[in-house]
């Protein structure tokens, strides 16, 4: 399977990305724990159907020592046992702003105060960087097709 268009040879495209993942490299110098940005960034791609994110993440996630049981029950959080409170507000809060169409009026008050609950000020910002981020990375890598099974962890620095 090939890209319906190369982003990483395409000018255009190349500088749109190219600015999309130095958004995420702030995000990397944040409080919020890396764990809890790979959940996210892997559920926000599970919902999406992006099978190249959800490669990425699961592959970076295993590489940064997260074990294979919890990723396989990203999907599953809410039955899953293996998640702290924080971890299950982060991805709740993420599955409600990913499926924001879903919803009228957005994400729910009750969600939001459940992430409050649990994250301080700068790493909410930073779980609302982390989601808006991997959601712009999913629909420009659906839209363009973008093959998955190939990553290797750190293959984009």
């Amino acid at each position: 399977m090939e890209a319906r268009l190369n982003p990483f040879t395409n000018p255009v495209l190349g500088k749109v990305f190219k600015h999309i993942i130095a958004a995420g490299k702030v995000l990397e110098g944040s409080t919020l724990p890396a764990s809890t940005q790979e959940l996210v960034k892997l559920r926000a791609s599970q919902i999406n159907g992006c099978g190249f994110c959800t490669d990425m993440h699961f592959k970076d996630a295993v590489h940064a020592g997260e074990s294979a049981e919890r990723l396989n029950l990203v999907a599953a959080w809410r039955e899953a046992t293996v998640f702290t409170e924080a971890e299950r507000a982060a991805l709740e809060l993420a599955e409600e702003a990913t499926r924001i169409a879903d919803a009228a009026g957005g994400v729910p008050d009750e969600v939001w105060a459940n992430a409050a609950k649990h994250y301080d000020e700068d790493q909410l910002a930073a779980l609302v960087g982390v989601i808006t981020v991997i959601n712009a990375f999913n629909r420009g890598n659906v839209m363009l097709q973008m093959p998955a099974g190939d990553y290797q962890p750190g293959q984009f620095g």
